[in-house]
């Protein structure tokens, strides 16, 4: 299980290659038949507003923990080899990666349901607020957007 809030871009998909081959591939080599994947990037628009930028701030440690939380979670709700959570925080444009969410297992089932409960969770409950930077002014975002 890791967990990464970063202030740095990211590519979603060399990370996920990077940490299969680093961490997983030593591990469970021959064991994971299935890894479900989800890569979160910031749109140019919201509640009917264009969005040119934004700024997602978070707690550090209480975050971290809470992401964590969620992975044992998920770890004692399903059969799963590993999961990885990375999250993006500070100033961000509509393209850049904000989140990769990932659950391996040795079977779908579990990748999938584990996967959707990590993002579902991670939006709704994780503290995380978001700043966005509209084409006149600013707003603070008052509830994430439905699945």
């Amino acid at each position: 299980m890791k967990i990464d809030i970063c202030e740095k871009s990211f590519s979603p998909w060399a990370l996920l290659q990077e940490y299969e081959q680093e961490v997983l591939d030593p591990l469970y080599a021959g064991q994971y038949g299935a890894a479900t994947v989800f890569s979160g990037t910031m749109r140019e628009f919201n509640e009917g507003d264009g969005v040119t930028g934004m700024l997602l701030e978070h707690y550090p440690g209480m975050t971290d923990r809470y992401l964590e939380k969620i992975s044992a979670e998920a770890a004692a709700r399903w059969e799963l080899l590993d999961t990885l959570i990375v999250h993006r925080v500070g100033l961000m444009m509509p393209n850049d990666p904000i989140v990769l969410v990932a659950a391996w297992s040795a079977h779908r089932g579990e990748a999938f349901e584990a996967a959707r409960y990590l993002i579902e969770a991670l939006k709704s409950r994780a503290p995380f607020w978001k700043k966005e930077q509209l084409e006149e002014g600013e707003r603070w975002v008052a509830h994430n957007t439905p699945a």
